[in-house]
């Protein structure tokens, strides 16, 4: 109590001195060079460049190359077989191979899968682990406390399978090649483009060649525009064009704001002893408090070596500042029920990804003039039962069934704009599994929000269970992640155990794992609205979180060169395209924009 009171008046005290200085821009070194934030318009240095285009033309064109984009993809392609019409269906994916930037638990439901593709095993899809063992438990500080799971209930696994999520992307990429699709990988698309009518047109691809300090370099070149009848958003959660697609076409006034939880996750190879292939096991609790939620994920793997998958996942509307989800990640693995499994084993991968949890909710507006969103964009991972690739899937399939029959009937009825709107897309998803799904457990994450936290939350969910998710009202999240952050002054300091190098370890190490490389010499693509806002604002109230949020160490607080006080580093080169920092942010400064095409995470199967 004493080292918290000591670190409150220290805050306040700090908090005075800043408020009695002027922030303008030009008190802080320059930190964002980006273009969406320094216009080229202004800068001579452009004066003289050519920004013309290249422009291509599909019927389909699917932004995201994940679960739900790949589906997509091959159900367009079948179906425009199926009504014998040569229609072009083109997907780009921003990482430099298909399934590099995927990461997921994941334990996956097959039953979108058998819709897709009913001979996936024939055609050697990387689904080699049925779930033979299902574990759920409550951790204290020193013991585990199983709890029950019973046929029908979310977390029930049987008849699932354990898989390296990006394998079975790249496999997906494989089929929709050999279906015909357009791939076009290490592309990543930076703006979105709107007919006349205000329809959407199409997609801009970014510009490469621009140096850090924002000017081009000689090897620069503009981009490409990508025109579509019909444009499917699979970019997954908190997607870059999402985001500008929702603030111009209000796709979110009638959904509450979106509610995300960060996942990390790592893969190790265990001593054979101690492998149990098709196990599962899940716990909630230790080491987060009872207002934080939060849980674990233990998945065996049936492969040539005795692999486990490990992940910690926390919400992100946590509100104390001095959380550090990485942290608590690493002190998950020291408990005396958990350890034991990596004792002796050696950890050969690491990766973080945000991951939406709003549920029914949080739905926007699904379709538009233009397009349409799927999968994690839209939001469709049922949390309870800690999936979403069978979601994401059967809705990419259904987005691709509206789409088809968008540009099938503009070729007999006039459109109402030029960008087709795949007008029956809302209805099959209201319609389909997903929504009779997320419905059911719409209570389930908003209940963990009351004063008894984590165990209102699971009383409420086992009450709703046994209703079938039929109780007559519908609860709140209680706004955006970002407005639950309390002062610093406020929260109590987590001291957080150093790494012993055995079953923790530090955040370099681990992002060191994850194969992430970007061109050095670009414009950092986590741009600053306001390059002060870090010092003046995160900092002097929040003791600047970005540095513990990011998994990744992006973030960085440094004493300023000359004088007293500190300045943020931006280490974008390290950045794990997590989407973290642009959701958590508390003064919502930071904008997160795709960097060059193919930077980023190399993950193998994450």
């Amino acid at each position: 109590m004493a080292s918290a009171a000591l670190h409150s008046t220290r805050f306040m005290k700090r908090l005075q001195k800043l408020s009695k200085k002027s922030y303008s821009d030009a008190a802080f070194p320059k930190i964002t060079t980006h273009y969406t934030i320094v216009p080229r318009e202004t800068d001579p240095r452009w004066k003289d460049v050519n920004m013309e285009r290249v422009v291509d033309e599909t019927d389909v064109l699917i932004i995201g190359g994940g679960p739900a984009g790949m589906s997509a993809a091959i159900q367009a392609k079948k179906l425009s077989e199926k009504h014998g019409k040569e229609i072009r269906v083109t997907l780009v994916e921003k990482a430099s191979e298909i399934g590099g930037h995927i990461l997921s638990g994941a334990c996956i439901d097959p039953i979108a899968l058998n819709e897709l593709i009913p001979n996936w095993e024939e055609l050697g899809a990387p689904l080699k682990t049925p779930v033979t063992e299902d574990k759920f438990a409550l951790l204290t500080e020193k013991g585990r406390i199983p709890i029950p799971i019973f046929k029908g209930m979310p977390m029930y696994n049987h008849g699932n399978y354990i898989v390296r999520l990006g394998h079975v992307v790249t496999w997906l990429g494989e089929q929709a090649e050999a279906a015909g699709v357009d791939i076009y990988s290490g592309i990543a698309a930076s703006e979105i483009l709107y007919h006349d009518d205000g329809s959407v047109k199409g997609i801009a691809t970014n510009d490469v060649g621009i140096a850090k300090d924002g000017s081009p370099k000689s090897t620069f070149e503009r981009g490409m525009e990508l025109h579509a009848k019909c444009t499917i958003f699979a970019e997954g959660c908190h997607g870059h064009l999402t985001k500008q697609l929702t603030r111009k076409l209000n796709l979110r006034t009638d959904a509450e704001p979106q509610s995300y939880g960060i996942g990390l996750k790592e893969i190790w190879e265990i001593e054979p002893a101690k492998h149990r292939p098709g196990a599962v096991e899940h716990t909630i609790g230790w080491p987060l408090d009872k207002n934080t939620y939060g849980g674990s994920f233990l998945y065996h793997l049936n492969e040539e070596t005795p692999l486990v998958a490990v992940g910690f996942v926390v919400g992100l509307d946590y509100w104390n500042p001095y959380m550090h989800p990485f942290k608590e990640f690493q002190r998950f693995k020291q408990h005396p029920a958990i350890r034991p499994t990596f004792e002796g084993g050696k950890r050969v991968a690491y990766g973080a990804r945000a991951l939406v949890e709003g549920g029914f909710q949080c739905l926007p507006k699904l379709q538009f003039p233009g397009g349409c969103l799927v999968g994690c964009t839209a939001g469709f991972l049922n949390v309870p039962k800690i999936k979403g690739v069978h979601n994401a899937m059967k809705s990419g399939m259904l987005a691709a069934e509206s789409a088809i029959e968008a540009i099938i009937d503009a070729e007999v009825n006039s459109p109402a704009t030029a960008g087709l709107e795949p007008k029956s897309y809302t209805d099959k998803i209201k319609n389909s599994w997903i929504w009779k799904e997320l419905y059911a457990v719409r209570n389930f994450r908003p209940s963990f929000h009351s004063k008894l936290g984590m165990y209102g939350g699971l009383m409420y969910s086992g009450f709703s269970m046994m209703l079938g998710g039929r109780e007559p009202w519908t609860l709140t999240h209680g706004g955006a992640d970002h407005t639950k952050l309390k002062p610093a002054s406020q929260c109590p300091p987590i001291d957080y155990p150093k790494p012993d190098n055995v079953v923790s370890f530090d955040l370099l190490s681990s992002v060191a794992l994850t194969g992430t490389n970007h061109e050095g010499d670009q414009p950092p693509h986590l741009t600053l609205k306001n390059d002060s806002i870090p010092v003046s604002e995160n900092l002097a109230i929040y003791d600047g979180p970005e540095g513990r949020f990011c998994p990744a160490g992006v973030y960085e607080f440094v004493p300023l060169e000359v004088g007293d006080g500190q300045r943020l580093q931006i280490n974008a080169q390290n950045c794990i395209h997590c989407k973290t920092c642009d959701i958590k942010d508390p003064s919502q400064n930071i904008n997160w924009v795709v960097p060059e095409g193919g930077g980023g995470p190399a993950y193998n199967g994450m």
